[in-house]
């Protein structure tokens, strides 16, 4: 029998980077830095309000935009640290995982032609999203080393066809984040041309050093033409069970909940419920979040310091690039595979997150892992 002609809408995506050093790192027995989640467990507590949740019946459909116990937590939240106010009801949706909501905010408002600013490197699911909605990503490379954007060069791309930037802060996967400077240049740019803003902030409960996460939604007139997605499971240690949300003004809420509710309708209502009762019962958990990462940053980095890898530097999320220019000429696809091979651990090649493949050099490594995992990672880095 012959095969229907297919014509792929995304001929360039194949399997993930992220797929291919894992299966690497399991054919070859590796340590796996480059899963971008913890190996440790959730808080017992919020394991058990899970299965409650389950056991008193929260068994069925959620509401599509969200269990609205959950929605009322996630606007006091974001009152408490941000001084922002969002309705529950009509400006807060849950989403199945931040991806999701990604892609939801991207399809309720891109179509055919339409420009998105996209900064380099970026994660991989931002392109995929513009293409599959017959937009174009227009590209714009982070300053290296220190990962910061060139606001000149953002002026110079911008025209009548641009229609959204999307922005990503605290950044994945070079852990840089945006300053109040930043804000004020996204705004004069995005005031004058009426750009939509979609700001990734999955990692926002951990920035270090003392220094403050600047949310879209601190700078009213920013947050009133933005999408701010955010995660429970990086919060929380929960990927696997893919609850995330976004935060919008009413009327891009409306046209972002006409998507939503036919690519998942609604969340995972046992997990909403549990999370909703955890966020009432144990608000330390994520406002301390930022010092449990920083403590895990600090650890790795010792460990690592004086090996042959330089360390950059790193304001936020659970990854931390390292170069490793002064060992080796080979490409960082290349000698990550090495490093999984022959000394038996795993990260991600920076230059996968470039569609011009950019290569300074330059590997992924997660730590949010137990403290024996990063000193086994460290001791192989010692040794290359």
């Amino acid at each position: 029998m012959s095969k229907v002609s297919v014509e792929s809408k995304l001929p360039a995506v194949g399997t993930s980077i992220f797929t291919v050093m894992s299966t690497l790192a399991r054919e070859h027995n590796a340590l796996n830095l480059s899963q971008g989640f913890p190996n440790f467990s959730a808080d017992p507590a919020l394991l058990k309000l899970v299965e409650k949740a389950m056991f008193d019946h929260h068994n069925q459909y959620a509401p599509s935009s969200g269990y609205l116990p959950l929605r009322e937590e996630i606007a006091r939240l974001i009152a408490d640290l941000h001084g922002a106010e969002y309705d529950p009801q009509a400006e807060i949706t849950v989403t199945s995982g931040a991806t999701e909501a990604l892609f939801c905010a991207i399809t309720a408002l891109i179509g055919e032609g339409d420009e998105v600013i996209v900064f380099e490197p970026a994660f991989d699911s931002y392109v995929p999203a513009i293409e599959l909605n017959g937009g174009i990503p227009v590209y714009i490379p982070l300053e290296y080393p220190s990962y910061t954007i060139n606001w000149e060069m953002v002026k110079k791309v911008v025209n009548s066809r641009t229609r959204m930037i999307i922005l990503n802060s605290p950044h994945n996967p070079t852990g840089s984040a945006l300053s109040d400077a930043d804000m004020q240049e996204l705004a004069r740019i995005v005031g004058e041309n009426k750009i939509v803003i979609l700001s990734d902030e999955v990692y926002e409960h951990m920035i270090f050093d003392g220094k403050e996460h600047h949310s879209i939604v601190r700078y009213p007139e920013l947050a009133e033409q933005s999408f701010v997605i955010s995660s429970f499971g990086k919060t929380f240690h929960t990927t696997g069970w893919k609850v995330g949300y976004c935060v919008a003004p009413e009327y891009l809420s409306h046209e972002f909940r006409k998507v939503h509710q036919f690519i998942t309708f609604s969340t995972s209502t046992p997990f909403q419920v549990a999370i909703a009762a955890y966020m009432q019962q144990h608000r330390d958990k994520v406002l301390g979040l930022n010092d449990f990462y920083q403590e895990k940053r600090d650890a790795f980095t010792a460990m690592v310091a004086g090996s042959r890898f330089r360390v950059l530097p790193n304001r936020g999320t659970y990854f931390q690039l390292l170069s490793y220019a002064p060992i080796s000429e080979a490409g960082d696809v290349e000698f990550a595979r090495q490093m999984t091979v022959e000394h038996g651990l795993a990260s991600i090649p920076v230059s996968v997150f470039y569609h011009s493949h950019e290569d300074n050099k330059v590997l992924r490594f997660c730590f949010a892992k137990e403290k024996a995992t990063l000193e086994r990672a460290a001791e192989i880095l010692h040794r290359i």
